[in-house]
């Protein structure tokens, strides 16, 4: 992946990334960093990761030395720094060039990970994620429960293999009498289903073994 050269706005050794993301985000920097790992900086290391930058918002992020991509690079570069940080503007076409050629899909990261995964900082990533423009595919919300509820199908299919297991189990036990399906409904008498589940008239038993005896049923005198 080639990026063209870009103008060199400034270039420092910072201590927390977070300082660097920010401060591109309120430029709304159009360009990209080269940022570099403490191992690099202090032990001739080769790790140099490129992470452009489309308004602000990161979107590309490769490594030349290994050849790592995407979130790849990223797992590469995370070290507890300081970075060495280089940040470049670029004109927005060409930047559109690297962004739209056919290898950039594997270089793609989603806008806010690379705030999570090299500076840690949420409150950052929520901004990030908010800048993001509507036709990011990769700018869903990082919520994994939000992903997962608004993934139907594989909701559907765990409640099928749910339903699937307990007719296997009430079977095993003699329970097919007591398994109802119903659409939306659940499973009604299956395994570990509460006796007193909706539905279940279980019988009262005033007195069970152990219980002591009411006096009027006791036998002596009184």
């Amino acid at each position: 992946m080639e990026v063209p050269r870009g103008t060199l706005v400034r270039s420092r050794v910072v201590s927390d990334l977070a300082v660097t993301f920010e401060s591109v985000l309120d430029e709304a920097l159009t360009g990209y960093l080269v940022l570099e790992p403490q191992d690099a900086l202090l032990l001739d290391g080769e790790t140099r990761a490129v992470l452009t930058i489309e308004d602000g918002v990161p979107t590309l992020a490769y490594d030349p030395a290994s050849d790592a991509d995407g979130e790849a690079a990223l797992t590469d570069l995370a070290s507890p720094g300081p970075y060495r940080v280089e940040v470049y503007e670029l004109d927005a076409a060409a930047l559109a060039e690297a962004h739209d050629a056919p290898e950039a899909a594997e270089l793609r990261v989603p806008p806010a990970l690379p705030v999570e995964r090299l500076a840690g900082d949420e409150r950052l990533a929520a901004r990030t994620r908010e800048a993001a423009p509507d036709d990011r595919a990769d700018a869903a919300a990082a919520d994994p429960v939000e992903a997962f509820l608004a993934d139907g199908e594989t909701i559907d299919r765990i409640r099928e293999e749910a339903r699937a297991e307990a007719r296997e189990r009430a079977a095993e036990w003699g329970l097919d009498d007591q398994l109802v399906d119903g659409e939306g409904d659940g499973e009604v008498g299956a395994p570990g289903q509460p006796t007193d589940a909706p539905g279940a008239t279980p019988e009262e038993e005033p007195f069970g073994p152990g219980d002591a005896v009411p006096p009027e049923q006791r036998d002596g005198d009184d």
